[in-house]
């Protein structure tokens, strides 16, 4: 059933048509769809689709459309954040430039749009299920920019709590995740039941991912990461770690953090200091235990239908998941 799995969205990529002009478009798209990646939100559409009695092939535009929209979050992410690399290699606007990075973020928005709009082949019997799609692929985008928007304001601020971070990386990572397996449940005909079972395994999927990566930031092998280890040091960023040593740091250690996160000057010393402070103040140890927690709270949703193998792979890609390096 994997290697079947394999076939169909391999065959699914490969026959996606991105047009050749204008290049300055166009090879932009064909380069950030090259990435690859682990491409696990349009397998976890297969296989939420299979897992409620749905037909895989159905799914498959429903999954092409996800990992196109994802990819077009990435460009724009990226741009926002300044990054100059994305899986390891020179992110779209480092390679081209930031207006045509923009413009071919937006084309691809279209190009997701249009590939679920495929959902049924137009037929009249699949309109009102494309209908629940399309409303359900239009909340996640704007969920998801709720999230960036949030991220964007906490960078201001000192004060952001655990609670909201949790909120805006629900909102951020976690709702395409759960977009994914909520499409696939609805391209399978679930009852509603079923459809919140199905969300809550992707919401708590996506709050370990987003916290694993901020957990990986700082501690994980940058070879493998794609970036550079202590990025989200020197930018200042908001996470996970860095929320709550600033919640559990005494005067000392907080005005260290402070004077450190954010600083553009911010060398390996520095870097290795706050992470020495994260991991005095069991930061690191919480993280972890958070990611663990939400997989596990995945997982008991996951056990609440019934034995099959597609069941038993989700249970694999979590564990797969769990343990990625990048």
């Amino acid at each position: 059933m994997r290697e079947h799995l394999d076939n169909l969205l391999e065959s699914a990529f490969t026959s996606i048509s991105i047009p050749d002009e204008p290049a300055s478009l166009y090879d932009p798209v064909r380069y950030t769809m090259d990435f690859g990646g682990k491409r696990f939100r349009p397998r976890l559409v297969l296989l939420t689709a299979g897992l409620c009695g749905g037909d895989l092939e159905e799914a498959l535009p429903v999954a092409l459309a996800v990992e196109m929209l994802h990819n077009f979050t990435l460009i724009h992410d990226d741009i926002m954040d300044n990054a100059n690399t994305r899986r390891g290699k020179p992110s779209v606007h480092k390679k081209w430039d930031k207006p045509t990075a923009i413009l071919s973020g937006d084309v691809l928005f279209a190009l997701a749009m249009k590939q679920l709009n495929e959902y049924g082949n137009g037929e009249p019997e699949f309109l009102q299920t494309r209908a629940r799609l399309m409303s359900r692929f239009l909340d996640v985008i704007q969920t998801v920019c709720d999230g960036q928007a949030l991220d964007m304001e906490f960078q201001s601020r000192d004060d952001v709590t655990t609670e909201e971070y949790l909120a805006m990386i629900r909102a951020k990572t976690a709702a395409l995740i759960r977009c994914s397996m909520e499409m696939g449940a609805i391209v399978a005909g679930a009852d509603d039941q079923m459809l919140r079972k199905c969300a809550d395994i992707g919401n708590h999927t996506g709050l370990a991912f987003q916290i694993q990566d901020d957990l990986l930031d700082a501690v994980g092998d940058s070879g493998k990461f794609g970036k550079k280890v202590g990025g989200d040091i020197i930018e200042g960023k908001k996470t996970y770690l860095s929320i709550l040593a600033l919640e559990r740091a005494d005067d000392t250690d907080r005005n260290v953090l402070k004077q450190i996160l954010g600083n553009s000057k911010t060398g390996e010393s520095e870097i290795l200091r706050v992470i020495r402070i994260y991991h005095d103040l069991g930061v690191i140890d919480s993280a972890a235990k958070a990611v663990t927690r939400h997989y596990q709270s995945a997982r008991q949703q996951l056990e609440l239908f019934e034995e099959s193998d597609f069941r038993n792979e989700i249970n694999v890609l979590l564990d797969k998941l769990k343990v990625r390096d990048n």
